[in-house]
């Protein structure tokens, strides 16, 4: 079997986006399973590993993290998966149930690991979760790290409960995906964005109340507003060190932030960490979530008939261009690569 595949090529300051076909091993190890690709998601890590944003060496590594596929091969000795099952990688191959590991930061696709971003993928049996029934595999492959982003800052690591309220900064996957989950549990989600329209289908899909932050500047103080004093019970602070300030200053007492996005780069916050002591915040930083957790996921998923949002979808030979649209940030909900 053939396998067509795009990978990083080094230049002179990041990494160029070129075709790597070649052929496949004949023999797959005892416990793996070979799957056919069908459907990529790309995420902001994806453009900070094209762009050289981190200094990452990803030289010849196959992008992204997330994708969806088909089996159709399994090892000698699989016997919880078969020829045909619908299934998507984990972003941490290793990381299994339980805390976080440093050791898992080994097992990463898209980034220690070649990734989804090729026709066919072999990964171990311990790799993979069946993908909700009721989803394409499009939609399945936005799951793996901006869906499983979400669901563990909310509901493993923030407690989300009904009548809470979530600040979701922003329109892109993990933030659209937050909406969605406080939704479906009765939660009230107050969402983030310079564009209106944006803003206009995120009430579409159920939010509480919006805010243009280009209109409103300090929004923390219109967060304020709209709660009463009170503050957002989590937010999920995917801007970073850029929004991180005002993050603290609208979060309510014994509030959450989960700390997930770099959006606004890699520096420190200019700002003082004093509201989250006077407050007794909880500040969890968040990288995507465990196997376990993610087959949890999916099956609120499922019973909740929640249908992930694509904003576009581009096809595999036209894979940089989803790049560049991703870098754009004119999307809305999640961009993906489809296979045919």
């Amino acid at each position: 079997m053939h396998c067509k595949s795009w990978v990083f090529s080094r230049n002179a300051n990041a990494y160029d986006l070129v075709r790597a076909d070649q052929p496949l091993p004949d023999a797959l190890t005892p416990n793996a399973v070979r799957v056919h690709v069908k459907a990529i998601s790309l995420n902001y890590r994806d453009i900070i590993a094209w762009r050289n944003l981190a200094g990452r060496q990803v030289d010849k590594r196959v992008p992204a993290s997330d994708g969806a596929g088909e089996i159709v091969a399994v090892g000698s000795d699989v016997q919880q998966w078969k020829v045909g099952d619908r299934v998507a990688g984990c972003f941490f191959q290793t990381w299994q149930s339980g805390p976080f590991d440093l050791a898992h930061h080994k097992n990463d696709l898209g980034g220690t690991l070649d990734g989804m971003l090729q026709s066919v993928i072999d990964l171990p049996e311990t790799g993979i979760v069946e993908i909700p029934p009721s989803l394409s595999f499009e939609q399945a492959s936005t799951l793996p790290c901006a869906g499983l982003t979400a669901w563990y800052s909310l509901f493993t690591r923030g407690g989300l409960v009904a009548d809470q309220t979530v600040l979701c900064i922003g329109t892109g996957g993990v933030s659209i995906f937050a909406l969605q989950f406080a939704t479906a549990i009765g939660a009230r989600a107050i969402v983030l964005s310079s564009s209106d329209s944006k803003l206009e289908r995120a009430r579409v899909m159920g939010a509480w109340e919006t805010i243009n932050y280009r209109e409103h500047p300090q929004w923390a103080d219109e967060v304020w507003k709209l709660t009463d004093g009170h503050g957002v019970d989590h937010v999920v602070e995917v801007g970073g060190p850029g929004t991180l300030e005002q993050s603290m200053k609208c979060v309510a007492a014994s509030g959450h932030i989960a700390l997930i996005g770099v959006l606004t780069g890699f520096g420190a916050p200019n700002t003082s960490l004093f509201p989250l002591l006077a407050r007794n915040v909880r500040l969890n930083g968040i990288y995507v979530g465990s196997r376990d957790k993610f087959i949890e996921m999916n099956a609120f998923i499922e019973s909740k008939q929640i249908q992930p949002s694509i904003d576009q979808v581009f096809s595999f030979d036209d894979a940089p261009s989803a790049f560049e649209y991703l870098q754009s940030a004119k999307h809305f909900g999640k961009v993906v690569i489809a296979l045919k």
